[in-house]
């Protein structure tokens, strides 16, 4: 059986000397640069996403670290030019749905529900705020709530979505429709959530999910 053609170590050492393996250095280093820069810009979307889905500060942040550790090794399965954001959502939903299975977050939903949502007297005028909305939000179920905030606040198509949570286009469009609708009526009702503080880059991406339920768009 014939090896692997190769570069002969003299041929190698001569291309080495020549200079012949610059660019390809250079290209490597410009492309991890690249990705680097990439992979950075989407951590706050990574978090709020993160945050979203398992209702903890602490556990999202683990969530986050594993997913830029998983991505980071797998750098090389990333096509540049592609969407950035869209990969890494992919990887820590996995992430994420594996964890589910270990029944790492289970168990803080029934509590988060129990402890934190509080009903407001019919008819109070009260603003919603950006950390009501949040916790809102872990009152619905999984699949509903991972569509919303993909489409809502991580600005997904409903394709791109599909695409994320690996189903039809037209589960997704059902999912943030009755998502939307829950959370139309927990307004309407009066029924808000106890505030906490949020960190700014989460605030700012909460804001375009609240101003989308609120308008129905």
């Amino acid at each position: 059986m014939a090896e692997p053609a190769r570069i002969p170590e003299s041929g190698r050492r001569e291309r080495v000397a020549n200079g012949d393996d610059a660019p390809r250095k250079d290209a490597t280093s410009s492309n991890a640069a690249s990705f680097k820069r990439e992979l950075t810009a989407v951590i706050p979307h990574l978090r709020a996403f993160a945050r979203g889905l398992c209702g903890r500060p602490d556990l999202a942040d683990d969530l986050v670290q594993e997913t830029l550790l998983k991505a980071w090794a797998a750098q090389d399965r990333f096509e540049p030019g592609t969407s950035m954001r869209a990969w890494t959502f992919v990887i820590l939903r996995n992430a994420y749905l594996t964890d589910m299975r270990r029944n790492r977050f289970r168990a803080d939903y029934d509590e988060v529900v129990a402890e934190r949502i509080l009903v407001a007297p019919a008819g109070q005028e009260a603003p919603l705020h950006l950390s009501d909305m949040h916790r809102a939000l872990l009152t619905l179920p999984p699949e509903r709530r991972e569509a919303l905030l993909l489409v809502g606040a991580g600005g997904f198509s409903y394709e791109e979505a599909a695409q994320i949570c690996q189903c039809a286009v037209g589960t997704i469009k059902s999912r943030v429709g009755r998502a939307r609708a829950a959370l139309a009526q927990m307004i309407e009702s009066g029924q808000l959530p106890r505030r906490s503080g949020n960190d700014v880059a989460h605030d700012a991406i909460m804001a375009e999910l609240d101003a989308s339920v609120q308008s129905g768009a």
